[in-house]
């Protein structure tokens, strides 16, 4: 499916913000704020806004249905069940470079929102692996940026603090569900998200995104043609 150079530029890359945490967390943790666009390619986002109420590029059922499905899983997955029990009746995780780049991005990113948040900011990173507007792999996805501070996708990756994991219970489960969506559990959760924002904020950029679900202090967006 032809993308159309605008969307291209809105796609290419995304920006997490940053807020303050609780003391008891550790220092070095961030939680994304919203995924916007505007700041990493420096676009004029009231710009954008005004071309996408003027009207996109029109899709036709075909298109969409063949975009939806590059998010199914590629292989038959066990049945899921968003849980605690669940994750601690499976065995401890390992795996390869892939692995590991998720299951950080879900530790610093989401090990303090629920086992269903966990999984559904997971189908957000593999949804964007599965699209065209973003790069094809797990690690590619999760270090995009310009590499200046703050301009990254994943606010941890750029904030210039060590990445240190520092709770084992944490990623012991978090490394549990990035195995599982990697062996290919199903991304029900987003309906094909691109990206998220927490509810402590309103970004301007969400405005020209579909809504796609609301789970924990997260709510998810695709972005159009992604």
């Amino acid at each position: 499916m032809q993308i159309p150079a605008k969307l291209k530029a809105f796609a290419l890359v995304v920006t997490l913000g940053v807020t303050t945490l609780p003391a008891q967390m550790s220092a070095e943790v961030t939680v994304s704020h919203s995924n916007d666009p505007s700041p990493v390619l420096g676009l004029e986002l009231n710009a954008l806004l005004k071309q996408e109420r003027s009207g996109l590029e029109s899709v036709d059922a075909d298109a969409i249905e063949r975009l939806l499905s590059s998010f199914k899983p590629k292989s038959k997955a066990q049945t899921i069940s968003y849980t605690q029990d669940f994750l601690a009746s499976q065995p401890e995780a390992s795996g390869g470079e892939q692995w590991q780049c998720l299951s950080e991005a879900l530790y610093f990113e989401a090990r303090g929102e629920s086992v269903k948040g966990q999984f559904a900011v997971a189908e957000v990173i593999l949804n964007r692996v599965s699209s065209p507007a973003f790069p094809n792999t797990v690690c590619g996805v999760v270090h995009q940026g310009t590499g200046k501070k703050y301009q990254c996708q994943f606010t941890y990756t750029c904030d210039g603090h060590a990445d240190v994991v520092r709770e084992q219970a944490a990623w012991d489960q978090v490394s549990k569900v990035a195995k599982l969506m990697l062996d290919g559990a199903p991304r029900t959760l987003t309906q094909g998200a691109t990206h998220y924002h927490t509810r402590a904020v309103n970004p301007r950029w969400a405005r020209a995104f579909a809504k796609t679900a609301q789970i924990g202090v997260h709510l998810f967006y695709r972005m159009p043609q992604a």
